[in-house]
């Protein structure tokens, strides 16, 4: 079924301002969970943490429980060749199908493929095609082994 291949992503709004990251990261090192991957967008005193963990729903529940305002997204992960045009490829699909990439971020490991993050505005079509495509689609499981 493709909609197990959905991952959850944490998002959370923080100030803008010098130790916070930091003070995100000791309390889900203390809690066990990995960061796998994230990106922070800055939007003037405040920022947009988001990131994917191996264990969303503790994360959020740390994060909650420590005066954080947090939500979780539905995102899309694409593991793809690390070579030049891969992610080209993936965007061609998309929009030709007339699916928007709201915001991505990637990750390379020490292999020969890189991950993205997808958020997009219609997850199930983009399930569809992505995989249509022969895209190959990552779900937590594979979070959890990169």
């Amino acid at each position: 079924m493709m909609m197990d291949k959905i991952i959850k992503q944490i998002s959370l709004f923080s100030e803008n301002r010098p130790g916070r990251l930091a003070n995100t990261a000791a309390k889900l090192k203390r809690a066990g969970i990995n960061i796998r991957a994230f990106t922070i967008a800055e939007a003037g005193d405040f920022g947009i943490i988001r990131m994917v963990v191996d264990n969303p729903d503790e994360a959020h529940r740390v994060l909650h429980d420590s005066g954080f305002t947090v939500s979780e997204t539905s995102v899309l992960g694409v593991e793809m060749d690390d070579v030049p045009g891969s992610l080209a490829k993936i965007a061609d699909v998309l929009s030709k199908h007339n699916i928007n990439i709201d915001y991505a971020y990637a990750f390379v490991t020490r292999t020969d493929k890189a991950f993205l993050i997808l958020r997009v505005d219609d997850i199930e079509s983009a399930l569809n095609v992505l995989d249509e495509a022969d895209i190959k689609l990552i779900d937590m499981k594979d979070i959890k082994n990169l």
